[in-house]
């Protein structure tokens, strides 16, 4: 092994050591009773110490030496951990950290020593006295005979016998050390604890370390592979060659399996970069003057490794955000009635083929009014548009460059940058970010982003003969319509072509006139229209286009530089004929349009109303559903937060509520037939009964004071918009009364009455507090 190798092994090793010691001295300062903990950062600085005496770096090591004496005074017992020490030792790690970087760039570890520092750890190993002259308190008893032993003292240690063997391999170092260096075998000193030699060389054997750069390149040919297969795969399907369909369809199962492996080597879990949170929550709390905890839940959720990279920074900014804005000081918080320390949660789950990343506190909440006024001072929303724009869209505008309603500068925030370099870094990987508050009660960011940018779903749809891919992330649904609809169905309001979507109103973009290319452009046509409805910012709007082709898997392919400044096309893909397809930006192509702008969308509601002559608040828009003994029910749209369709055995009984696994947290589940009065004696479905064990579960997901419950029903039949005109009061319990909808007598649901005589036990932890 050269000297390059050695030396990039410790790099890579010592970089990995660092990031533990970050978490486990922010955890020691909660518990500093914790024995292992302390025991584990003594051996990680006594690792990174031999390895420097071995391999030369002396400044190095001279940092890691004195900050490993303090570590043994506290093993000890000599000591008591307090915060002081545990600042000055996070210290260490940083001078650590930034002396490795200078050795991975010029193989040497710098000029600074860092003697302020070192001043610092030598003079907090003196017993009785802070850095203030305070008294500092010994530990309550040294560790038990059971204990791990404790090592020689640092002087000793250098001069100590090896318990390992010395390197036959590894030549010399290139600069002498000071003092005689511990030799290690292949760059690593002895563990003084642990599992035996054995059991270690079993566990490196099953992993090796594989350079990033060589993963890329075996995904780019991965790519290539995908790309040579699909060609294959139509080419095959144009010929009448059963030998040459059987190759093809064996290379598409291989292919296919193939890039499943490379993309999980590519995948890592979102740990690694939360792994983080806890010390910059430490360092931020500390400087603000106040107490938080943070909660990380969903850690083991993967994404690609460059997505990972993408979003470390903006999480950064929205944890610091959290703590520095978010929360309040402590004496505030105990005025408010809450506890003196604040609470961070992390959160990570997949959904719908993306990952949802939710970072909530317990704070003060956003002050709507504050951000209101501001924005009209800066002349971003006129007074009238302000006393009319709902508070969702009056949170959103903090994420407008250089928005901010700090009171003054600090170190962390309220320079008004920070929060639109969020929105823009999110949105360039193709998610979104969207912010809830409720006052005194906490904010909650949630940002969505796709798994992968390497190989994606995507819809093939044809513009004036020319073929694009739109990323299935962003796809609703697809409508058709015919050519004896298209004037009815199509609408203009102020100019503005529109569809009537069950009752709500899509904005129409003609994508052959945004690429101003010759294609279907007008509501006159006598073809039928294919409207791609898809979801840009939170806003839906239709998306004509000439034909819509298939889903299929493609390549991403970066731009080159003459078209990255166009916004309305986020990279490029080889297709199955050769033939180059453009990927579209789907906000790029909202923002192109118009559609996402909020000024247009209240002309348009406006527009709506004005139109509509008061007649849309005559209609509403409905659920039907059947319930016990095949009763059509209904209940307004708007009142449930989502549809969802549960597998019979994800549901579980905690006690004697069933309950099912849901986004990350616990959903009691209500069957609506246990709680309305029935007609008939006997039922014919029971989520719990024996016959139901694998029919999946229809369940109206409702918010039920601050806390979600799932409420099970026989059928989800469709979603209408009708007014419900009242024909007769209710018959049994439960019921609201009854109404002709869609001309078919049905019965509206009490919702929040069922729900309250369920008697529903919440999981606490997980209230819906900024819904």
């Amino acid at each position: 092994m050269s000297d390059s190798d050695i030396v990039k092994d410790f790099l890579v090793e010592s970089y990995e050591n660092l990031d533990r010691l970050d978490r486990e001295l922010v955890g020691l300062e909660k518990h500093p009773d914790d024995k292992d903990a302390l025991a584990s950062i003594f051996r990680t600085i006594h690792t990174i110490k031999g390895n420097c005496g071995f391999l030369g770096f002396t400044k190095l090591e001279k940092v890691a030496h004195v900050g490993e004496s303090l570590l043994t005074l506290l093993r000890d017992g000599k000591l008591g951990l307090d915060p002081e020490i545990v600042t000055a030792l996070l210290r260490m790690v940083d001078a650590i950290r930034q002396m490795l970087a200078q050795i991975g760039s010029t193989g040497q570890d710098g000029d600074l020593e860092y003697p302020e520092l070192v001043a610092t750890l030598t003079r907090l190993q003196t017993p009785g006295t802070t850095g203030k002259g305070a008294p500092r308190k010994p530990a309550a008893s040294a560790p038990p005979a059971s204990a791990q032993p404790a090592p020689p003292s640092p002087p000793e240690v250098k001069q100590a016998a090896p318990e390992a063997p010395a390197p036959k391999a590894p030549p010399p170092a290139p600069a002498a050390p000071t003092a005689a260096p511990e030799p290690v075998s292949s760059a690593h000193p002895p563990a003084e604890t642990g599992p035996p030699a054995e059991a270690r060389r079993d566990a490196a054997a099953e992993t090796i370390r594989v350079g990033v750069n060589l993963l890329d390149k075996l995904m780019t040919l991965v790519g290539e592979l995908v790309l040579a297969r699909n060609q294959l795969l139509q080419f095959s399907n144009t010929l009448e060659d059963t030998g040459l369909q059987t190759v093809s369809q064996r290379m598409n199962l291989i292919a296919t399996e193939l890039q499943e492996e490379v993309m999980k080597t590519r995948m890592q879990p979102i740990g690694n970069i939360w792994n983080q949170f806890p010390r910059t929550v430490r360092d931020v709390a500390l400087s603000c003057h106040k107490e938080v905890s943070i909660e990380m839940e969903g850690k083991e959720t993967e994404l690609d490794k460059t997505i990972i990279e993408a979003i470390k920074d903006p999480l950064t900014h929205l944890v610091r955000n959290a703590v520095d804005h978010g929360i309040e000081l402590p004496e505030i918080r105990v005025k408010a009635g809450k506890s003196a320390a604040g609470r961070l949660i992390l959160r990570a789950f997949h959904e719908g083929g993306q990952v949802n990343i939710e970072i909530s506190d317990d704070g003060a909440g956003l002050n709507v009014q504050r951000i209101r006024q501001k924005a009209v001072e800066r002349g971003l929303i006129t007074s009238d548009q302000s006393s009319r724009m709902p508070d969702r869209e009056v949170f959103n505008l903090i994420f407008l460059p250089g928005f901010s309603t700090a009171e003054k500068v600090t170190n962390v925030s309220g320079r008004g940058v920070g929060m639109d370099v969020v929105k823009t870094n999110v949105e360039k990987i193709g998610g979104a970010v969207d912010v809830q508050s409720t006052a005194g009660q906490g904010t909650t960011v949630r940002v969505k982003i796709p798994l992968t940018l390497a190989i994606i779903p995507a819809l093939i749809v044809t513009c004036a003969a020319d073929r694009y891919a739109i990323p299935q992330v962003n796809l609703v649904e697809l409508v058709r319509l015919e050519a004896d609809q298209v004037s009815a169905g199509i609408e203009l309001v102020h100019g503005a072509p529109v569809y009537r979507l069950r009752g709500r109103l899509l904005p129409l973009v003609y994508l052959a006139r945004e690429l101003r290319v010759d294609g279907e452009t007008g509501r006159d046509s006598e073809k039928a229209v294919n409207i791609v409805v898809l979801q840009a910012d939170a806003r839906q709007f239709g998306l004509v286009v000439d034909a819509i082709n298939d889903t299929e898997e493609i390549v991403v392919k970066p731009l080159r530089k003459q078209l990255k400044s166009i916004k309305t096309f986020a990279g490029a893909s080889i297709m199955g004929d050769g033939k180059i397809a453009l990927i579209l930006d789907v906000m790029g192509v909202a923002q192109r349009a118009g559609v996402v702008g909020e000024a247009r969308d209240r002309a348009l509601e406006e527009a709506i109303a004005a139109s509509s002559g008061g007649s849309a608040k005559e209609k509403q828009t409905f659920l039907l559903f059947h319930g016990p003994d095949e009763a059509r029910m209904a209940v307004p749209l708007d009142t449930l937060a989502r549809l969802e369709e549960l597998p019979a055995n994800q549901v579980e009984k905690a006690g004697n509520q069933l309950v099912a696994q849901y986004r990350g947290r616990i959903l009691p589940l209500v069957e609506l037939a246990s709680l309305v009065e029935e007609r008939r004696q006997e039922r014919r479905h029971n989520v719990s009964g024996e016959s139901e064990e694998t029919r999946p579960l229809q369940v109206l997901v409702c918010n039920h004071e601050g806390h979600r419950v799932g409420l099970v029903v026989e059928r989800i039949v469709d979603i209408v918009e009708a007014s419900a005109e009242v024909k007769y009061p209710a018959t049994r319990k439960g019921i609201l009364c009854s109404a002709v909808i869609q001309e078919h007598v049905t019965e509206l649901i009490d919702v929040p009455a069922i729900l309250r005589s369920a008697n529903v036990q919440f999981d606490v932890e997980h209230a819906e507090v900024s819904r």
